[in-house]
């Protein structure tokens, strides 16, 4: 829906910017603008400033930038039109209707949208009568208490064939609506009547993102196929773009609470009750890509939680295939693994659920990595042919990322990644096993094993996406990372002397390098900060299996100078002989890495590659040891 430009224009000057702002942030009047902590990134000195009288919202810390109806959007998890419906109810202002076909619509959604709200009530209340007694039962038994029931309005279809009709025609709703809202079946045979779609089943209310009923999961008690019967698609329901959970995962969303995709209903309940309030679920298919740019409004990188069996390994590559031509800047996937036979419900049931699944989120492997073990896993890599088929399908994999930019590091990202495997294969002699891990068995990777068929799939296929495990190349300059990561936030006063320099340095491992950032950043918003405090900040945003990597015993076993009681200037004396070793090093690594491709490809666009890349490492070289004199 759009609006009319004067309407827009009226309900920002009617809304005050700082009144809205000042109910999540605490503003400071500095003159003519107000002050505080920004509500998108954590900080500790204010440098989110609010300008009331042109009307818009920064942050110069992390960029965030905006009118008052994007601030509700972005804080509150809310579309435009319905951040202006809420901001324009705040004011009294009546939110305009573009026609009468529109205005049509709406009555005839807001009649749906009152029927499926009277069914669900109908089936709460049936639960807790004797008709409901199966049902109640049965969500005992799955350890759901009264709270639990009450918060997803669970409730029971009573095995009748006109009894919803009965209960929703005695409030005045009529026949086809009920139809139309998916309640009724209409038999093709004219002669026979409409009856109740559910029947004898538990009743899982779906509700749309603003909390509204639109749709019902109905379980059945018995035998009867099938054991899931949903609402069919109607005005207000579209089975591929909602997903089960979704206003409370919204609302987990905005503490930063991880977004969880599982199978089923009965898995959500149970994640929420054990504090994985943002937990969803696909509505009986696999999960599409309107449900993907659902959860991507939540988080950058929600988690796939999936079976370890074969159905879990075919979810996977679907999602996978879904995804990849969505991708953009920052947004992607990650997928994680049940035990084989185990499902989020029979987790928490365990003593250590909690822990468990936690441990099994941690564990969770980006897109990228599963992509490779998809086509890698399992396949024999020793002949120049098959080395060639092994590139070419990558490459058709990756072609079909839609993003130009995320085209090019996933391109990147394999090729180097190849280059290691077909290296390791000539270190061995040319052997004919095949890439131990990571690919979905078919008949087309499943040559050269012996001694049995082993499941590539979810195991890591040779080594693994830079930030994940490392490529032997880099294993050196990853220490040289770490010690250089670790002395800093032992001592937090380097910073002053070293902080330019790591500024513009890159480290050879993403996750390292995201450290490296966010380091940065703290020790730049304030320099005061003690190790401890940097720390904590770190495992707050989300941090801390890197900084655990870090500071580790085996990486402090190099670097004797690191430790946290080491005088500042021999602190500073070792940190400075890394750093000299560790740019060389990426000097080396790139160049080695540029002549190989040059090697491979002698053609004049490959050439001015080439050149360029020499070029700037020279450039990035000169630049680092300026700063270092």
């Amino acid at each position: 829906m759009s609006f009319p430009q004067s309407f827009l224009d009226d309900l920002r000057a009617r809304v005050g910017l700082a009144d809205i702002v000042g109910t999540s942030v605490k503003l400071i009047k500095r003159g003519r603008e107000y002050s505080g902590l920004c509500p998108f990134h954590s900080e500790k000195s204010p440098s989110f400033t609010v300008n009331e009288q042109k009307g818009f919202y920064h942050c110069f810390g992390c960029g965030a930038h905006g009118d008052v109806i994007s601030f509700v959007m972005n804080t509150r998890g809310l579309t435009f039109v319905e951040a202006v419906e809420v901001l324009a109810n705040q004011v009294g202002m009546d939110v305009p209707k573009p026609s009468r076909e529109a205005q049509e619509r709406e009555k005839k959604a807001k009649t749906l949208y009152e029927v499926m709200e009277a069914a669900c009530v109908f089936y709460e209340r049936v639960l807790h009568m004797p008709e409901g007694r199966e049902g109640l039962e049965y969500f005992r038994r799955r350890g759901l208490d009264d709270k639990t029931i009450s918060e997803f309005r669970l409730g029971f279809a009573p095995d009748n064939r006109g009894a919803l009709k009965a209960a929703l025609k005695r409030e005045e709703f009529d026949e086809p609506l009920m139809i139309e809202a998916g309640l009724l079946i209409e038999p093709e045979d004219q002669g026979r009547q409409t009856y109740d779609r559910f029947r004898g089943r538990v009743m899982f209310p779906i509700l749309d993102r603003r909390g509204r009923v639109v749709a019902f999961g109905g379980r059945v008690m018995g035998d009867t196929k099938p054991k899931y019967l949903n609402s069919p698609d109607t005005p207000l329901f579209h089975k591929g773009r909602l997903l089960y959970g979704l206003p409370q995962a919204r609302e987990a969303s905005q503490q930063d609470a991880p977004i969880i995709v599982t199978e089923g209903y009965m898995d959500v309940i149970a994640l929420h009750r054990a504090g994985f309030r943002g937990a969803v679920a696909p509505l009986g298919t696999a999960v599409t890509e309107e449900q993907i740019g659902e959860l991507w409004k939540m988080t950058n990188e929600p988690i796939l939680c999936l079976d370890g069996d074969a159905a879990g390994k075919r979810a996977a590559v679907r999602a996978a295939e879904r995804a990849l031509p969505i991708l953009r800047p920052g947004k992607s996937l990650l997928f994680s693994i049940l035990p084989e036979g185990e499902d989020p419900d029979s987790l928490m049931a365990g003593a250590n659920g909690f822990a468990s699944f936690r441990k099994i989120l941690d564990s969770a492997v980006p897109l990228a990595e599963l992509v490779w073990r998809m086509e890698v896993g399992g396949r024999a890599t020793d002949t120049p042919e098959r080395r060639a088929a092994l590139e070419a399908d990558i490459q058709k994999r990756i072609s079909a990322i839609g993003d130009d930019a995320v085209r090019s590091q996933y391109q990147s990202m394999f090729r180097d990644r190849i280059w290691q495997l077909f290296k390791g294969d000539r270190a061995k002699g040319g052997g004919s096993r095949p890439v131990s891990g990571g690919g979905y068995q078919n008949k087309k990777f499943s040559r050269g094993g012996k001694g049995g068929r082993k499941d590539y799939f979810w195991e890591p296929a040779g080594k693994a996406v830079p930030g994940m495990s490392r490529p032997p190349m880099q294993k050196r300059r990853v220490v040289q990372d770490c010690i250089l990561l670790v002395t800093l936030i032992n001592h937090p006063h380097l910073h002053e002397d070293v902080g330019e320099r790591l500024g513009i340095y890159t480290c050879a491992d993403s996750d390292l390098d995201n450290l490296r950032r966010a380091v940065l950043k703290l020790l730049d918003g304030d320099p005061g900060l003690d190790s401890e405090t940097i720390k904590a900040h770190l495992e707050r945003d989300g941090l801390s299996e890197t900084v655990l990597r870090v500071v580790g015993a085996d990486i402090l076993a190099h670097a004797a100078f690191a430790r946290p009681e080491t005088p500042l200037e021999r602190a500073r004396a070792g940190w400075e002989q890394v750093f000299s070793m560790a740019v060389s090093s990426l000097e080396d690594e790139e160049a080695k890495y540029a002549v190989r491709q040059l090697a491979a490809d002698i053609s004049e666009e490959e050439w001015e590659r080439f050149s360029h890349r020499r070029d700037d490492l020279a450039r990035r070289r000169e630049k680092v040891f300026k700063l270092d004199d």
